[in-house]
C-alpha cells in the first residue's frame, strides 16, 4: 500500500492511497484540476482510482467532489448523514453514483476493506477510515473534538494512523480568532484535536503502530515544529514510531506500508 497526502488543512483535504490492483482518494477539498496536478507530482495515477471516500461535507474537505467523481466516473462513498449534505449542497444536477456506508460495518472498495467509525465534529454524520488491503492497515482520524475509546479502538487495529493535531492550544487562546470560533474548535464534541490530545493518543498507541503522520495543522494557531515536537514528546523519544506531518500548500512524502 502507498500512502501520500495530497493536501491538508482548513484550504483542503485529499489522500491517495494505491494497493496492489487500484486506488481510493479520502475527500477532495480542492480543485480538481490542483488535484490530479498533485496526484501527477506524487506519481499516482487516476486511472487507478475505483472510489472516494467522503469524511463529512465541509468544503474543506468536500469541494472537489463532485465533478472529479464525474470526471473520473467514480463513486462516493459515505455515511447516509454526508451524502444527505453532499446532495443538498451541490450545483450539478448530472449524475453521480453514490455508496451510502454504515458505521462499523466493513465494505470492500476494489481489493481494500474499509471500516468507517464516528467522529466528534460538527458535521452530520462525520467519520474516519479503517483501511485494509493486503493485510497493511491505516486508519484516517481528521475532524474531530476528542479521541473516544472507541475511535482508540479503530486506531489500535492500524500500523499507521494519519492522525488530526490541529491546533496548540496556547497559540489559539492568544491567537485572533474571535471567542465563539475559539470555543468551537475547543469543543470535543464539534471541535478539532489539539496537539496535546494528538500526543495523548498517540501514547496509547505507541505500542501498536509502526508511524503516524499528523494532520490538518492550522495554519494560524500551529506550527509543524510544535505538532512535531508534542508527538515525539509524547512518544518519549521512541525511535520505533516514524513521525510527519502533513502540509497544506505542498504534498507529504509517500509513505509505503
Amino acid at each position: 500500500m502507498r500512502v501520500t497526502v495530497l493536501a491538508s488543512g482548513s484550504k483542503g483535504n485529499c489522500t491517495y492511497i494505491e494497493g496492489d490492483s487500484g486506488a481510493i482518494l479520502i475527500d477532495a477539498g480542492l480543485s480538481t484540476k490542483e488535484i490530479l496536478k498533485r496526484l501527477d507530482e506524487a506519481g499516482g495515477k487516476k486511472e487507478l482510482i475505483q472510489g472516494i471516500l467522503l469524511t463529512h461535507e465541509h468544503s474543506d474537505h468536500m469541494k472537489g467532489v463532485d465533478v472529479i467523481a464525474r470526471k473520473l466516473d467514480i463513486p462516493i462513498y459515505a455515511t447516509h448523514g454526508t451524502l444527505w449534505q453532499f446532495e443538498e449542497k451541490r450545483k450539478s444536477d448530472k449524475p453521480v453514483e453514490l455508496k451510502p456506508c454504515r458505521k462499523d460495518e466493513p465494505f470492500t472498495v476494489d481489493g481494500f476493506k474499509i471500516t468507517a467509525f464516528s467522529t466528534h465534529h460538527d458535521a452530520c454524520d462525520p467519520c474516519g477510515f479503517l483501511i485494509d488491503e493486503s493485510g497493511s492497515r491505516i486508519a484516517y482520524c481528521t475532524d474531530t473534538g476528542m479521541i473516544s475509546e472507541k475511535i482508540l479502538g479503530n486506531l489500535k487495529k492500524s500500523e499507521y494512523v494519519i492522525l488530526e493535531s490541529n491546533h496548540c492550544p496556547v497559540m489559539l487562546q492568544n491567537g485572533p480568532y474571535p471567542i465563539y470560533l475559539k470555543e468551537r474548535i475547543r469543543d470535543i464534541n464539534r471541535g478539532h484535536l489539539s496537539n496535546i490530545a494528538a500526543g495523548e493518543c498517540l501514547k496509547s498507541l505507541k505500542h501498536d503502530i509502526s508511524g503516524t503522520i499528523l494532520a490538518h495543522l492550522s495554519e494560524e494557531n500551529n506550527t509543524p515544529q510544535k505538532a512535531l515536537d508534542n508527538a515525539s514528546e509524547a512518544l518519549c523519544g521512541d525511535c520505533s514510531v516514524s513521525i510527519g506531518v502533513a502540509l497544506q500548500h505542498e504534498i507529504s512524502a509517500t509513505i509505503r506500508l
